[in-house]
């Protein structure tokens, strides 16, 4: 299942990327910590997924492997998501994983998202 999510002109500061970016993000999933393990550059083995919400062993709540970009689009994150197989880092993780592309583009200032769920069988 994919969605493509498109906010336009939301304002936000070009200051907000990299690490800053990742914080905000971290800050809008905040109150999912009762079911998660955050993971800020998660190593796949392949490369640093930008962030990774582990789900905690009482849960059944999806994985959720985000890549942020700037100034390129959010398709690209999630194709460098597939590409450098960041879901297999999660061993001993079976079942839905989200998989979340943000893009920032500087010009417009405006920010694109494209969901994608995926299933991962057991390893």
């Amino acid at each position: 299942m994919r969605s493509k999510i498109y906010v336009d002109k939301t304002g936000l500061p070009n200051e907000l990327l990299g690490k800053d970016w990742a914080a905000a993000v971290g800050l809008a999933y905040y109150s999912a910590r009762k079911n998660y393990k955050l993971i800020r550059e998660f190593p796949t083995g392949r490369g640093f997924a930008d962030i990774v919400f582990f789900p905690l062993p009482h849960t059944k709540s999806p994985a959720i492997v985000i890549e942020l970009k700037y100034d390129k689009t959010a398709d690209t994150a999630i194709a460098q998501i597939k590409e450098k197989h960041y879901t297999q880092a999660l061993e001993g993780y079976s079942g839905e994983i989200v998989l979340v592309g943000i893009n920032y583009q500087k010009e417009s200032k405006s920010h694109s998202c494209v969901i994608e769920r995926i299933n991962k069988e057991n390893d």
